[in-house]
């Protein structure tokens, strides 16, 4: 059974994000003073006396704007809100009670849900202030004036959180997921493949560049497997990235390839693969992640006969370094061959985690010096004395060896086209350690 699901709502600019990284103790929300900068819903986990706990953080909701942007932000926070088996509610006491206020009130007295109302930015010890009382008018019940930024009243906070939790989701999510980073540059159509994917508007689909800023967790499970699909802010140039909101999501990018099985490097098919788009299939392949590489909106290019292949072949032409990864072409707004993606993530997956048993492995490498002799130099010839398989995601391999520097790349990516033609290892980077006999 599921974690208790914990949704922060309320106004934009309220607070809310500096509540969500005090209590994961992470920066995983983005921390700005522009109003809207959490658009999307965020996933973490948390624990409070022993108990762990998934919070969102959600995208402030506006009941008047008539921003699509807004209106987008407000649908992500009603989604949350369904999710949740607790809700709080964040205002603002430097703002006092607003309209916006009221109408979320209203909203929330409609779930039927444990709402509990925190007061922010009650920066001072001490007896609150009376602005804090005139929250009681939301009708809501009782007040909890907090300071996220300073960490004030969040335990009892969090003690009154920790009651509400209902007796039968004890049990952690199960663990053993294929964590999917959905990256790629912005406006490649991420968000929309996600959507497309999962079947539900989770993610803010826009034709704004840069639309999702955060890194957005989301579980699913198909049949007996089970999934979460990272849909990462869109990665720009460094020289583009000019506000503080781009730096964090960049950073956070980076950072959602490194936790990931298997990364969906996203390319706009009319743009083909840019400079940008290498750089992110780099830093994927630097990480050892398997790798699947999406040509999204192939609806479209305008085809013929062998327009398919001949457009993969440039792909692998431009990203040289990750020719091991498989090629898929959909389009996310029409739902083509979207569907295959799942199999496909599991294969490469599997492909990552693949063992190989040591007699095996030398029985191929034997075979291979056997055909192709390994190289010498100035007289002295190298010899590979045995292999062993190190680890998985990625396959890595120790070559023991008599001379470390005659072991040449060309001879090691030989060995390494030796593996792939034999036992396959789709989809993943592959790693070499060479180490001589006899040292450490």
């Amino acid at each position: 059974m599921a974690k208790p699901v914990v949704a922060i709502v309320g106004r934009p600019n309220v607070g809310k994000s500096t509540f969500f990284n005090y209590v994961t103790g992470k920066r995983i929300s983005i921390v700005e003073d522009t109003p809207g900068v959490t658009r999307d819903r965020i996933y973490a986990e948390a624990e409070w006396r022993d108990r762990k706990f998934t919070l969102i953080d959600t995208g402030g909701i506006e009941p008047y704007s008539e921003d699509i942007i807004m209106q987008q932000m407000k649908r992500q926070a009603e989604i949350a809100i369904e999710t949740a088996d607790v809700i709080l509610f964040m205002v603002d006491v430097k703002d006092g009670l607003t309209a916006a206020d009221k109408e979320v009130a209203t909203l929330l007295r409609k779930t039927r849900k444990p709402v509990i109302l925190a007061v922010n930015k009650v920066d001072r010890i001490g007896e609150p202030p009376p602005e804090v009382y005139e929250f009681y008018n939301l009708g809501i019940g009782d007040v909890m004036p907090i300071s996220s930024i300073h960490g004030l009243g969040m335990g009892d906070l969090l003690d009154e959180i920790y009651k509400h939790f209902p007796e039968d989701k004890e049990e952690d999510y199960d663990e053993d997921v294929i964590k999917v980073a959905v990256v790629g540059k912005p406006n490649a159509g991420k968000s929309s493949l996600v959507n497309s994917i999962l079947g539900e508007n989770r993610v803010i689909v826009s034709d704004i560049p840069g639309t999702t800023r955060d890194a957005i967790d989301t579980y699913v499970e198909k049949g007996e497997d089970k999934f979460v699909f990272i849909d990462t802010a869109g990665l720009r140039k460094k020289s583009k990235i000019v506000e503080n909101i781009e730096r964090y999501s960049t950073i956070r990018s980076w950072s959602a390839i490194e936790r990931a099985d298997v990364c969906l490097i996203m390319i706009d098919a009319v743009d083909g693969v840019t400079e940008q788009d290498t750089k992110i299939a780099g830093y994927a392949h630097e990480q050892g992640k398997a790798s699947i590489i999406v040509i999204n909106k192939w609806d479209l290019i305008e085809k013929e006969t062998g327009t398919l292949e001949e457009y993969r072949k440039v792909v692998y032409e431009k990203l040289g370094f990750m020719t091991y990864a498989p090629v898929i072409f959909i389009s996310a707004k029409t739902g083509q061959r979207v569907h295959k993606l799942y199999d496909l993530i599991k294969y490469v997956a599997g492909q990552a985690a693949f063992r190989i048993s040591t007699g095996m492995l030398n029985d191929l490498v034997n075979e291979a010096i056997a055909i192709v002799q390994p190289p010498s130099d100035k007289g002295r010839r190298l010899k590979i004395y045995y292999m062993t398989q190190a680890g998985v995601k990625p396959p890595t391999f120790i070559i023991f060896v008599n001379d470390a520097e005659l072991l040449h790349y060309s001879y090691v990516r030989y060995l390494e086209n030796q593996l792939r033609k034999s036992f396959g290892f789709e989809g993943t980077p592959i790693r070499f350690i060479h180490k001589e006999k006899g040292k450490e």
